[in-house]
């Protein structure tokens, strides 16, 4: 539910400080300063009413999961999961088990993963569930790692899968995705399999399913279609076994929602390969903090262009599960993401309302080989848009050959606040200023939402958006009106750097006493010693404001304190890896307060060892497989990691390296591996023929990508890479090129493929036996000067003189190198 402030321009242009601040905020020159952001989040909402529709269910040993028509529920509270896709058929099963640690490492919760039809049955009625097409194992080791699990069954998923992931044969048998029989049967069959393969494994048996998502994307209405269409596919789940504590359809694309058995899901994305425009696309609903869960719905003057739609949306908890980080490629466009535009659209959607927050993807991918076909999205299809034959890497948090991207560290931020904040936050009432961005078109008007529930809260700020540079806000204060009062914060107005998208804490209890805001992003907590975790936006002054108490001393070693009507201030705080903060409270233990740089936080992991959290520093790769933690780099002299609390003794294999403020801090040293790679050109490009287009299609036509016939003109090379030893636990390729398309070869096969964006392109060669690192071929479709596809700033190369180009710039070979700790206690 989200309230909206109502108010006066005179009511609040001159209001005092509440707190009885310099309203001028020291400025020598005296000028006057904006009036506070006012939001009136003193009107509480009705409390959380029943679905008109049984949701939920038991697991044996009575942990209870169900929803409300606000949050999700576990035993009967608040609950706030985070969810990450992964396409286990898109990965080598022997590698599962390592990645699904490196997603609870990064803060997922939940996998979410698609069961495409057609890698599993795609010649009719041979299913195929060996290897990296293993659903139960998949879901046994999520479930061994302590993760719940969501399938995707579709039958139609979408997933840039060939046919949206159905099987040539069951498109040629009847008309799909309708109550026809025979389509009907067909998918009865696939959802039993389905139904044999995790038998056990559900919610309600004691394993980890406890999701189940029908159908995707679907608008179709008509007899036989629509609401029918997914209710009979819940019973055909439902007949099949598949019976989880919750059933999800996608929101989204003019969906069609029935009235009763599953709950909507929405999704965002910062970008999309999907449209037609080859250019940079205009600003995105997104960035604006909302009520409308379907960006479609939302109009260029920021208002709904379907309220009917938002009404029946409202009805619901507002979950997720597509809200992208990060976007593949198609061969028309290819947009890059940076780590900022998928993580400002999650503060973003927290601010208004999320209480299930789904990353798509949160690990990429390779699609497998097909029995008869490739299993890409493309025209040739009849689908809108051309993928990778091979490629699903998606630009996603863990990449294609699970190399952990910049976005990991971003995202992992706000995940260790979800974990630790997150059951607070779901119950949380979301209210918005008075005075709203006018339009998409509109940069000036500070973006800012609350959430509240008992005047405990979170204020968030995005002053960051994709392709458009917001301006600095200046004299930045929010003025907000609580059941309790009226609360100003900061004390003294800040400048909100352009690029900041922030979360502020209001009246968080902390021990014994309560801090009324702070202007530092909370990041986690630990619950011995007891600890609160924060980080400073470069160019935010972290202010802290605690309510005083008796028998409370507040300290700060290096900051200052002003003490103000019953109220300590504390700042000038130097953001670093020292107790900033100390609480001193009668009969209990002190609680220590951290307050990071950004950049620290992004280097902060938090994990369970034993019965104890640890906080961790570390620069490296981290995840943890049991007791044993795996600290991953491409640098050998970069294993180090500190210790908060520090361990009880050092781990074999490692010294102690000094301290690093409360860390301790902990390295090795591991002998370099070396590697080259030799490369020999053994091709020139032949002429690249002009562009074809494709059918129109969404409104328009677009290129279609090159053909497999197209590569035997490519220019080619060879690359030979020397095996190396046990020392590295992974050997990469990075080559950096310049043409269209781009693919390596092993013996002959394709690993996988590249649409050329102008950044170095990472190829894992795990998934290349060693003795074929000598037989590796490089093959490049050169690009034409004037190709019609949509390229990042700075990606186009100058025009060539004979109209084409395609050049190898650098092959660099480099291990990952895996060094373990055993943290047994």
């Amino acid at each position: 539910m989200v309230l909206t402030a109502t108010t006066s321009f005179s009511q609040h242009m001159f209001g005092e400080n509440k707190f009885g601040g310099d309203q001028s905020g020291g400025n020598p020159l005296g000028e006057s300063h904006p009036a506070p952001i006012f939001i009136d989040a003193a009107r509480k909402p009705p409390p959380p009413a029943p679905l008109p529709f049984p949701v939920g269910g038991r697991s044996p040993d009575g942990h209870v999961l169900s929803a409300n028509n606000r949050f999700l529920t576990r035993d009967g509270k608040p609950w706030f999961p985070v969810m990450g896709e992964f396409h286990y058929s898109r990965y080598p099963a022997a590698d599962w088990e390592v990645e699904i640690q490196k997603m609870k490492a990064g803060g997922i919760q939940v996998i979410s993963t698609y069961i495409f039809w057609i890698h599993h049955e795609e010649t009719e009625g041979q299913f195929d569930w060996t290897g990296q097409r293993d659903l139960r194992h998949f879901v046994e080791l999520c479930n061994r790692n302590g993760l719940y699990v969501w399938i995707r069954i579709g039958p139609w998923n979408h997933g840039e899968a060939r046919n949206g992931g159905l099987p040539d044969w069951v498109i040629q048998k009847s008309p799909t995705r309708q109550n026809n029989p025979v389509y009907l049967a067909a998918v009865g069959r696939f959802f039993a399999e389905v139904g044999k393969q995790v038998h056990g494994l559900l919610w309600k048996d004691g394993g980890p399913i406890i999701g189940v998502q029908i159908e995707n994307e679907y608008s179709a209405r008509g007899p036989g279609k629509g609401a029918d269409h997914i209710l009979k596919l819940c019973e055909l789940a439902r007949e099949a076994g598949l019976d989880a504590p919750f059933y999800s359809i996608t929101g989204w694309d003019n969906a069609v929602i029935p009235p009763r058995d599953v709950l909507p899901v929405f999704s965002g994305y910062a970008d999309g390969f999907w449209w037609r425009s080859l250019q940079p696309l205009p600003p995105s609903s997104n960035y604006f903090f909302t009520t409308i869960r379907c960006e479609e719905n939302v109009g260029d003057n920021l208002q709904s262009k379907r309220p009917d739609i938002d009404a029946l949306d409202l009805a619901y908890p507002f979950l997720t599960a597509e809200m992208g980080s990060g976007m593949e490629l198609s061969y028309h466009r290819r947009p890059l993401l940076s780590p900022s535009d998928t993580a400002a659209m999650e503060v973003v959607k927290l601010g208004s309302g999320v209480v299930l927050y789904g990353y798509y993807m949160f690990h990429g991918g390779t699609n497998p080989e097909g029995k008869k076909t490739t299993l890409q999205e493309s025209q040739a299809t009849g689908y809108p848009n051309d993928l990778p034959v091979k490629s699903y890497d998606f630009q996603a948090p863990l990449g294609e050959f699970g190399q952990m991207n910049p976005s990991y560290g971003v995202l992992r931020t706000l995940n260790l606040f979800l974990g630790d904040f997150g059951d607070a936050l779901a119950p949380m009432t979301s209210y918005f200023p008075a005075q709203m961005p006018e339009s998409k078109r509109d940069t000036q008007t500070p973006r800012i939402a609350a959430r509240i529930q008992d005047n405990h809260g979170f204020i968030f700020v995005n002053n960051y958006e994709r392709n458009y540079l917001l301006p600095e806000h200046k004299n930045f204060q929010v003025e907000l009106n609580l059941p309790s009062g009226v609360i100003d914060l900061p004390r003294v107005p800040v400048s909100v750097p352009s690029g900041v998208y922030g979360i502020w804490p209001i009246n968080l209890d902390v021990g014994q006493t309560r801090l009324r805001f702070a202007t530092a992003q909370p990041l986690c907590k630990l619950d011995h010693p007891d600890t609160l975790v924060f980080f400073a936006w470069p160019g935010i002054s972290p202010e802290f404001a605690f309510e005083e108490k008796e028998g409370i001393s507040i300290e700060s070693p290096h900051g200052q304190i002003v003490r103000e009507g019953g109220v300590a201030y504390v700042d000038g705080i130097e953001p670093g890896t020292q107790i900033a903060i100390r609480l001193h409270q009668h009969n209990a233990p002190d609680v220590n307060i951290i307050v990071l740089s950004r950049d620290e936080a992004l280097n902060t992991w938090k994990f369970k060892v034993g019965d104890h959290e640890q906080l961790l520093l570390s620069g490296a790769q981290l995840y943890l497989d049991h007791d044993s933690l795996h600290v991953l780099s491409d640098d050998s002299s970069q294993h180090t990691v500190s210790f908060f609390p520090t361990l009880e003794r050092v781990a074999e294999g490692f010294v102690r390296d000094g301290e690093d403020g409360i860390f301790q801090r902990f390295a090795t040293h591991t002998q370099p591996v070396q590697a080259s790679a030799r490369v020999q050109k053994i091709r020139e490009a032949g002429v690249d023929p002009p562009p074809r287009m494709g059918k129109e299609m969404m409104g328009a036509e677009i290129a279609l990508a090159p053909d497999d016939s197209d590569f035997e003109a490519a220019a080619g090379w060879t690359i030979h890479v020397p095996c190396v030893d046990a020392r590295a636990a992974k050997m990469f390729l990075r080559i950096n090129y310049t043409g269209d398309v781009a693919r390596l070869y092993a013996d002959g096969r394709l690993i996988t493929d590249n649409f050329y964006t102008g950044t170095p392109w990472l190829i894992g060669l795990d998934r290349v036996p060693c003795q074929e690192w000598d037989r590796l071929e490089l093959r490049i479709l050169p690009l034409r000067n004037q190709a019609p596809i949509y390229l990042p700033d700075g990606a186009r190369p100058v025009p060539s003189a004979n109209g084409q180009i395609a050049n190898l710039n650098e092959v660099l070979a480099f291990p990952e190198y895996d060094t373990v700790m055993n943290l047994k206690p």
